[in-house]
């Protein structure tokens, strides 16, 4: 074979290769989703649901033009793909879970949450206690699987005044027809857990474990808590559904969304939150801030700015 011969046959075998490699089918999907950071002692691994898509322009208190603005300065469109994200705390003696995305209320988008625990190096059954933010069905679908408690070991909380709204079927009965899902989701997701005793809601601000604490910030539900995680002089507090969109919640803390029970109430409750967290200077983790969802808040004018943390292994 000739110098020019052998040329001419390698070049036909890279090209067969490249189109072989070319021709390979697209994956379409992330890596089960977990971020490990630690505050102070405690090891803390934010854990996502998956995603879900939420038409904003329709849910948010605005004016569409504003809101448009908000959505393009940011590079999104309606509707806006959303984080559903949950929060693991190993304190050292106890595994917290604070909520559990949506299991299977809420289609195939969503669901991830024990395929991402399981990836991030922990079992269910190691749970200790779960503690819910408030009961919509993106929070507590993910208490049972198969129709079976997920955490088989777990004792679920949250505050009574949630437990009392969206289990009661006095209320479900007189809720709009579209609202009724909402109790439903959370009586299917919660019967196994307070059949066998391991229901225990609390009332208001209330230490649940060493360094972990409720506290109210009610309107978004009846119920709506903020879990407060301190170790070693660290903090950070999960403020659950304080904020749905950040695009436009945190330059204008004052526009409300339709899911929120008392809009009034919700609004003190984010400002509140907001202010705090900027002041303090510590963490906040939410529920439907782009995976991971933590970060910390600097005031700006009216506003603030979130500054995502920046990404480490835990050593």
């Amino acid at each position: 074979m000739t110098h020019f011969t052998r040329s001419l046959v390698a070049a036909a075998l890279l090209a067969s290769t490249a189109a072989a490699f070319a021709a390979a089918p697209m994956v379409k999907s992330q890596a089960p989703g977990y971020y490990r950071t630690m505050v102070g002692d405690f090891e803390v691994t934010v854990l996502s649901d998956g995603t879900v898509d939420l038409p904003m322009d329709k849910l948010l208190h605005e004016k569409p033009a504003r809101l448009q603005g908000a959505l393009s300065k940011h590079f999104l469109k309606a509707p806006v793909e959303t984080s559903v994200n949950t929060f693991l705390i190993n304190t050292g003696s106890k595994l917290v879970l604070v909520d559990t995305g949506a299991g299977g209320l809420f289609g195939p988008t969503l669901g991830k949450l024990l395929a991402s625990l399981k990836a991030a190096g922990y079992q269910p059954e190691q749970v200790d206690e779960i503690y819910i933010t408030h009961l919509h069905p993106d929070h507590v679908g993910g208490l049972v699987s198969a129709d079976k408690p997920a955490f088989p070991n777990a004792v679920v909380r949250a505050d009574k005044h949630d437990a009392d709204f969206w289990l009661s079927k006095a209320k479900q009965d007189a809720a709009p027809e579209q609202a009724k899902g909402f109790f439903q989701g959370a009586q299917s997701s919660l019967a196994a857990y307070a059949g066998a005793n391991r229901f225990k809601p609390f009332e208001g601000n209330t230490e649940l474990v060493p360094g972990i604490r409720a506290t109210a910030s009610y309107g978004h539900t009846p119920g709506h808590t903020s879990y407060v995680v301190e170790s070693r002089g660290e903090k950070l507090v999960l403020i659950g559904d304080l904020i749905h969109a950040q695009f436009i919640q945190f330059d204008d803390p004052s526009v409300t969304i339709e899911f929120d029970s008392d809009a009034k109430a919700a609004l003190a409750s984010r400002k509140a939150g907001f202010a705090d967290a900027a002041k303090g200077g510590y963490l906040i983790g939410a529920a439907h801030l782009p995976f991971p969802g933590v970060g910390h808040l600097r005031s700006s004018g009216k506003g603030y700015q979130f500054v995502p943390v920046n990404y480490t292994v835990p050593r």
